[in-house]
């Protein structure tokens, strides 16, 4: 038997405060609390998601012509990369949150400005452009450091999520400088 000062209520303990025994109120009160857990659990997430556990880049790489699209070496580095940095704001299928994060499946923006989009997962963005004039609450931080990593990640959204957007090579993104961290 349970203590009279908790009661069960949808099969969960809730503390009552005998000030208070409207039931609508303590209802309230646990709806705030699993409000407020929910979003200190996304915080949470968000901050060990984006951009965090970077592996640092490796000083040999290896020069391959891309001439065929990108290897299916380079799509399974993507995808990697996809699920440890870009999964928790984007979502597994890439659609994002609305008027959060926004959705990588038919964005004008990535699939028209490939080059700018390598640079924003580079460098992050300040104003992080969706397909409409949507202003999203808070600017995508840099997520990678060096180019290769950065070529496959978007090479790898380009090719999945329905987007059918081809792909860029290393080559291409040469110039962009990355930001010091």
């Amino acid at each position: 038997m349970l203590p009279s000062e908790i009661k069960m209520v949808d099969s969960c303990p809730i503390f009552i405060n005998f000030t208070s025994t409207n039931k609508t109120h303590i209802f309230m009160k646990t709806k705030n609390l699993l409000i407020a857990a929910f979003a200190g659990f996304m915080g949470i997430a968000l901050m060990t998601s984006c951009g965090g556990g970077q592996q640092p880049a490796t000083e040999t790489t290896t020069e391959v012509e891309e001439t065929a699209g990108p290897s299916a070496e380079q799509l399974a580095r993507g995808e990697q990369l996809y699920k440890e940095k870009c999964f928790a704001c984007h979502m597994a299928n890439g659609q994002g949150i609305p008027n959060v994060f926004p959705t990588l499946t038919g964005s004008d923006f990535l699939l028209n400005q490939t080059k700018m989009a390598v640079a924003q997962v580079l460098n992050g963005s300040e104003k992080v452009v969706g397909q409409t004039a949507i202003k999203y609450p808070a600017p995508m931080p840099p997520q990678i450091d060096n180019y290769e990593d950065a070529v496959a990640v978007i090479n790898y959204v380009l090719n999945n999520f329905e987007n059918n957007g081809g792909y860029i090579t290393v080559d291409e993104v040469k110039d962009i400088e990355i930001d010091p961290r």
